[in-house]
Parts: C-alpha cells; sequence; structure tokens
C-alpha cells in the first residue's frame, strides 16, 4: 500500500503563526475593519446562494 505524504501544522508551526497574527496585529497590518470585511467575504463565498436570493450577508461591528 501506498504511503500518502499528509502535512500537519505542529505545535511549532501553530506558535509561529499565532506570534505573525499577534506581530500583524500590533503593527497595524491586520485591524478589525479588515478582519470584519474577511469574515464578510468567507460569508458570500460560503452562502452564495443566499446573496444571490438578496440577503446582506455584511458583518457589521
Amino acid at each position: 500500500m501506498a504511503y500518502r505524504y499528509r502535512p500537519h501544522l505542529g505545535l511549532l508551526g501553530t506558535l509561529y503563526l499565532v506570534a505573525g497574527l499577534f506581530v500583524a496585529w500590533n503593527r497595524g497590518y491586520l485591524t478589525s475593519d479588515l478582519l470584519r470585511r474577511i469574515a464578510s467575504a468567507l460569508l458570500a463565498i460560503l452562502l452564495w446562494v443566499l446573496v444571490l436570493a438578496g440577503a446582506d450577508l455584511h458583518v457589521h461591528g
């Protein structure tokens, strides 16, 4: 049986990403407005049928 490589993030990779998120937030690369816009975009992508039906999926805060 062939072995299929399945990459995983692991603890060190997770800590690296969390530190990167913190630094990006602290330096102004990530803002609450940007996060709201990303959340709205993801909702629109996942629930595109509702968007076509006229639903407003914008995240307001």
